[in-house]
């Protein structure tokens, strides 16, 4: 028999899905020290000594807790500007925002907001879309009619276009003579107020202080995160673009050690902010890793290749874009992103490289193939991100050079029409974010949210990997549905595997975090069309229960 000062809690369950094929299933789980220290039968655990037994969940459903391995921290902060998106979406005070189905309602609700705001201050907005309004685009005049007196910036969806009013366009020194590659324009020459990818939304974000990036790291923002992830059910979560800013950090540090924090935050340094610099980036990185702790993980990095598909700025190959809308943006040239990669995979640093078009995919793995074979590495787990267009032939080069894919399985729903009817047509549509062929192939693969573009909730990201619906209930694909217990382990174990964070979370077993999603059904045994409404009741993060505030 173990003995031992440290306190143990059992905690029963009506069933506990475990995700370790080894032992499915339990009943009762042992926590110790914020670890899990045996899974089983409530006997199974009384070799370990006494133990204070914990039946509050004693009619619920035990899992992992769930991992979201690519969100934004802003999904929480994002909410102190204005959403005007198409789709409804619940705010962290639980109130439901109805979508927008026509500019003139954006124009209205920014009005509204526009009231409270204090003279100069910038009207801020974030989820709009243009993709889904028949192919007519917002322009300046759109924002003019919403304030002439003050500056007006809607950023879109995908985070990678923005819209502003003329004011601001004159603010920003943007007009008829900028020559920057995304500013689009009137028919007579002038700046259309649409900006697209960084260079173009750059001199706007310089003027605005980049708030889309500053909130996630404010502490208001960083506690509405918090609750955001609780009500998804979500204990590891990261932040896939991080500056790396020393306040920001040195408050996430703070606020991420609080016992009753709920979350775990597993950032990647942005390498865009460092110019191209890797070097400059893996120095900034090795000065804030003695930040970790166990519920802050800095160590990854994140390169952004090309766009959005539906923003029209991701690279895709031959044909293009089914309406014959002109190829994407390059956000890190051609040319660059060889020497990028080689510097950080030499550095032992895993990558997580944001590919949207099949382009930019075939682009990626080239240059990952060309670092291994200057500098051999095994189990690197450089993933790519969203890596929506993926081909098979793309993921069986993938599966032999040791990638992993996380794939945007919510793109099915929000945007699976407009892919299917505008961005790639039906045949290219039917295979995008192709789990199944991933796992045919053998890649380790994820899915993902990408919050703040879409609602952080693993379990509907699983629901859309299953079902494949789209908004107007077309099935999009029906050879690359997989089955629950492969989205449940997506969402788990799979996103784990992508943060090197599989000995860690992902699974309930000996060892690892006792962190626990807390439901009322099991969502393995539920019919794949409900897992999207079967509604986490809370977690418990290091052994430690936390309940749901009321909404």
């Amino acid at each position: 028999m173990h003995s031992s000062s440290a306190r143990t809690t059992i905690y029963a369950a009506r069933t506990i899905l475990t995700m370790n094929p080894a032992q499915p299933r339990a009943t009762h789980v042992a926590v110790r020290d914020g670890r899990i220290l045996g899974v089983g039968g409530r006997d199974d655990l009384a070799g370990w000594g006494p133990a204070e037994l914990d039946d509050r969940y004693a009619d619920r459903v035990l899992m992992p807790g769930l991992v979201e391995g690519h969100c934004h921290l802003p999904e929480g902060g994002m909410w102190k500007f204005v959403y005007v998106g198409y789709y409804d979406r619940r705010g962290p005070d639980g109130r439901l925002w109805e979508g927008l189905r026509s500019f003139e309602a954006v124009a209205g609700r920014l009005r509204e907001a526009e009231r409270s705001l204090a003279p100069g201050e910038t009207l801020i907005g974030w989820g709009f879309d243009p993709i889904f309004f028949g192919g007519e685009r917002m322009n300046r005049a759109h924002l003019d009619a919403v304030s002439r007196a003050r500056p007006v910036v809607v950023m879109h969806a995908s985070m990678h276009l923005m819209n502003v009013n003329t004011l601001m366009l004159e603010r920003a020194g943007i007009d008829a003579d900028t020559d920057v590659d995304g500013v689009s324009r009137l028919e007579d020459g002038s700046p259309s107020g649409e900006l697209c990818e960084f260079a173009a939304m750059f001199p706007v974000l310089r003027l605005i202080g980049n708030p889309f990036r500053t909130v996630g790291l404010s502490e208001d923002g960083l506690r509405l995160f918090g609750k955001v992830a609780q009500w998804a059910g979500v204990t590891t979560a990261t932040d896939l673009v991080n500056e790396l800013d020393g306040d920001g950090l040195a408050r996430l540090a703070r606020i991420t050690a609080e016992d009753d924090y709920p979350v775990r935050i597993v950032p990647a340094a942005s390498a865009l902010t460092y110019a191209g610099d890797p070097a400059r980036c893996l120095a900034r990185l090795q000065e804030v890793r003695r930040l970790n702790h166990d519920k802050l993980r800095l160590g990854m990095v994140k390169l952004v290749v090309d766009g959005s598909i539906q923003g029209f700025t991701a690279r895709v190959r031959w044909p293009g874009y089914y309406n014959g809308a002109p190829n994407g943006i390059w956000v890190i040239a051609p040319g660059e992103l060889d020497a990028m990669v080689q510097a950080y995979h030499e550095a032992g640093v895993q990558l997580h490289i944001h590919t949207n078009g099949d382009e930019a995919t075939e682009l990626a793995i080239d240059a990952v193939q060309r670092a291994l074979q200057k500098h051999p590495r095994l189990d690197h787990r450089h993933t790519l991100q969203h890596c929506q267009m993926a081909d098979a032939a793309q993921f069986r080069r993938m599966a032999s050079l040791g990638m992993c894919a996380n794939l945007f399985a919510n793109h099915i729903y929000y945007w699976g029409d407009a892919h299917y009817a505008l961005t790639m047509g039906p045949d290219r549509a039917n295979r995008m974010d192709a789990c199944a062929s991933a796992a045919r192939a053998g890649v380790p693969y994820a899915i993902h949210s990408d919050a703040p573009i879409t609602p952080l909730g693993p379990l509907f990201t699983a629901w859309c990997a299953v079902n494949r619906c789209t908004a107007s209930g077309r099935v999009l694909g029906e050879s690359e549905r997989i089955g629950v217990g492969e989205a449940l382990r997506a969402i788990t174990l799979g996103a784990a595997y992508t943060l090197h964070m599989d000995h860690l979370a992902g699974s309930i077993e000996v060892g690892k975090y006792a962190d626990f999603c807390v439901l009322d059904e099991d969502p393995s045994a539920a019919a794949p069309e409900r897992l999207k409404d079967i509604a986490p009741r809370g977690t418990v993060i290091g052994g430690r229960p936390l309940d749901l505030e009321p909404a």
